[in-house]
């Protein structure tokens, strides 16, 4: 853990840093990315995880619009580029250990590329997977043909 995220554990409420100095402290992996849990900022349901790399990160704290960083395509990803479904950011947190986001979003109909609000509907149960939610809208209608990231 970095001596800045290790400062913060005795922080006082309301303690004021840099932006630029948390930052630059925030512990990215080998690939230069962040886990980033986008959650409905009213509701609290959460959407989907995906990644951000450090411009992605700095994008969306600028602009308010979420963007991403697509593994699959190696650039950024502004969510809702091709399906439309955009994220609006709310707020954003960064963990304790400086190693996970959660993004507080307005998310705009699906998040998940298949067309459900959440990409969490596989409910792992006892010895069954089981379907929780149905799309809203068909991922052939939200991009015109099958998509690997929403």
């Amino acid at each position: 853990m970095s001596d800045t995220f290790k400062r913060l554990e005795r922080a006082e409420l309301d303690a004021r840093l840099p932006l630029e100095r948390i930052l630059a402290a925030v512990r990215f992996n080998q690939d230069g990315l962040i886990p980033a849990i986008a959650q409905q900022h009213d509701s609290g349901e959460v959407l989907m995880m995906a990644w951000m790399n450090r411009e992605a990160l700095e994008e969306t704290l600028a602009s308010g619009r979420v963007c991403y960083w697509s593994r699959s395509r190696g650039k950024l990803w502004r969510k809702g580029e091709s399906s439309g479904q955009q994220q609006h950011l709310r707020a954003a947190s960064l963990d304790c250990d400086g190693d996970t986001l959660l993004l507080q979003v307005e998310q705009n109909g699906p998040a998940c590329h298949t067309g459900r609000r959440s990409c969490f509907y596989v409910a792992l149960e006892g010895e069954e997977a089981r379907i929780t939610s149905e799309p809203l809208i068909d991922p052939d209608t939200l991009y015109g043909k099958p998509s690997k990231e929403g």
